[in-house]
């Protein structure tokens, strides 16, 4: 168990409730939570959280001396000023992804860690809450298909349009869909192919399904070279509303003696659950319940808090996260009514 104080800052995303959960299941202790107005996740969280206080200036937790990490889920635009207001007073931080929506704010928070000496961590959600990947990085690390040459990412997600607040749909405040969804996939494989930077080969974005939100973003793909592996990846906003869930998050692993195909959050084969793993190689071709596989984030991450390390993700892995992501939103065609619109 942890002795961590920690403090939320945003809540307008609901990748919030895992942040703090997954801390707090830790042992650690939230000494407060500020967002600005109500947006809608609020009421989930005061309905999961109801003895965490609200303070009505979020500088009463800045200034807090006691406070050892904030959590951060803000509007994505605002993420890098709340974690580098967090990491000036001494304090390290966890943010929802994207963890920053432009080169300038990533160079500035690279600043901030190298003069702090704090750390800057980004919760990716698709890995570290997915028992499945925990499975599938203990295979690969085993050698159970060789040595990994490409990695496939696919992250549809549902639209829920009735919920969404309206800086959801303009880009200068979600990022674009390769910065914002894409960093998931990006996360991935610059881990299982062990690659510490990338070339974006061809980057795209579009807008097919919502005409009437012409600046939105429901459609983006990469395709990325690394200095030890490939890559391709797939997001968008099309799930449809027969899928019993948000949507149908897969990950293929291909290596020189095998692959691996993650099907996270559904089976549409019928097979009941989440966390769905096949692995195929030399002498196995099989399926793999991976729900039970251990969740290691949060607590390598309060452990890097504690002893100064790097556990959990190195700090330069995280920075080149986002690197990857913003450079393929910056570079990436555009399709759809977005080139119609200019």
């Amino acid at each position: 168990m942890f002795d961590l104080k920690v403090a939320v800052i945003g809540v307008d995303h609901r990748h919030i409730y895992g942040q703090l959960e997954g801390m707090l299941a830790l042992g650690c202790t939230c000494k407060g939570w500020w967002t600005e107005g109500d947006p809608q996740p609020v009421a989930g969280f005061v309905e999961r959280f109801p003895d965490v206080e609200r303070v009505a200036d979020r500088q009463v937790l800045i200034d807090d001396p006691e406070i050892d990490l904030v959590l951060i889920a803000d509007i994505p635009a605002r993420r890098a000023d709340r974690a580098i207001e967090a990491m000036r007073t001494g304090k390290d931080v966890m943010t929802d992804k994207p963890g920053c929506t432009t080169m300038t704010q990533l160079e500035d928070i690279r600043k901030t860690v190298a003069e702090t000496g704090r750390i800057w961590s980004i919760d990716f959600s698709e890995r570290y809450e997915v028992p499945a990947v925990s499975k599938a990085a203990e295979l690969v690390e085993q050698g159970a298909i060789g040595q990994v040459v490409q990695t496939v990412g696919l992250g549809p997600h549902r639209l829920n349009r009735a919920m969404r607040p309206d800086w959801f749909f303009e880009p200068d405040q979600f990022g674009g869909i390769l910065c914002d969804i894409a960093s998931h996939q990006v996360d991935q494989f610059l881990f299982f192919t062990g690659s510490k930077d990338a070339e974006i080969v061809s980057s795209s974005v579009g807008n097919f399904a919502n005409p009437d939100n012409p600046g939105f973003e429901d459609f983006g793909e990469i395709v990325l070279r690394g200095d030890t592996g490939q890559g391709y990846i797939r997001v968008d906003w099309y799930t449809p509303d027969g899928l019993p869930t948000w949507g149908d998050g897969r990950l293929t692993i291909l290596g020189t003696e095998g692959y691996i195909e993650l099907r996270k959050y559904v089976d549409i084969a019928g097979r009941p659950g989440t966390d769905h793993l096949y692995l195929v190689n030399g002498s196995r071709c099989e399926y793999i319940d991976a729900s039970s596989a251990p969740l290691r984030y949060f607590e390598n991450l309060a452990a890097d808090i504690r002893d100064r390390t790097e556990t959990a993700m190195s700090q330069d892995h995280c920075f080149k996260v986002m690197e990857v992501a913003i450079k393929a939103q910056n570079a990436a065609a555009r399709l759809g009514h977005l080139g119609a619109s200019g």
